[in-house]
């Protein structure tokens, strides 16, 4: 009974805290996806992540087409990636890396109807570069020290510990329950 709980207990955490760290963005803001809307400082401030997505909303006789970085900086459609139409398109961010999208009706590229964003995996682990013994530091707190320094996995709040601290609340508030 107990381990049912705990199973069903475990189901709902990882159903409720997955989405709720995935963001939709709308692009351009309230401005959407139009000529005159400045979409490098738009995305300047945002973090993108694996599992958002981005929502284009536009007109009839706009486009959105993702494009190759090259592509993106010549403004050219002709090679698009993707392409949609549909005037409210809705672009999952499914793998870490930079994609690039333009609007593909003519001149509207080069007026700034174009969006580079660098996409990252949160939960992919850090990767780090080994120091030379002699550049290593050997001056690390002690457990219980008074020092306030930063943990320096630099894993502090991220998702996948997130999730570890909940379920571990989540079993041991099934075993008080069982």
């Amino acid at each position: 009974m107990a381990c049912t709980q705990c199973g069903v207990l475990v189901a709902v955490l990882l159903a409720v805290v997955a989405p709720a760290s995935a963001k939709d963005y709308a692009v351009g803001g309230a401005s959407g996806w139009k000529p005159g809307v400045d979409y490098t400082a738009w995305a300047k401030d945002k973090s993108f992540n694996v599992g958002d997505s981005l929502s284009f909303q536009y007109s009839t006789g706009h486009t959105v087409e993702e494009v190759s970085e090259a592509d993106y900086k010549a403004c050219s459609a002709s090679n698009a990636l993707g392409s949609y139409k549909e005037e409210s398109t809705s672009i999952p961010l499914t793998k870490p890396g930079t994609r690039y999208f333009i609007c593909g009706a003519s001149g509207h590229c080069a007026a700034g109807m174009k969006l580079a964003i660098t996409i990252s995996d949160p939960t992919a682990p850090a990767t780090t570069t080994t120091a030379s013994p002699t550049a290593r530091s050997t001056n690390r707190p002690s457990a219980g020290s008074d020092s306030d320094s930063d943990d320096e996995s630099g894993a502090a709040g991220s998702p996948a510990r997130l999730v570890t601290g909940l379920l571990c609340g989540v079993m041991g508030l099934a075993a008080l329950m069982g």
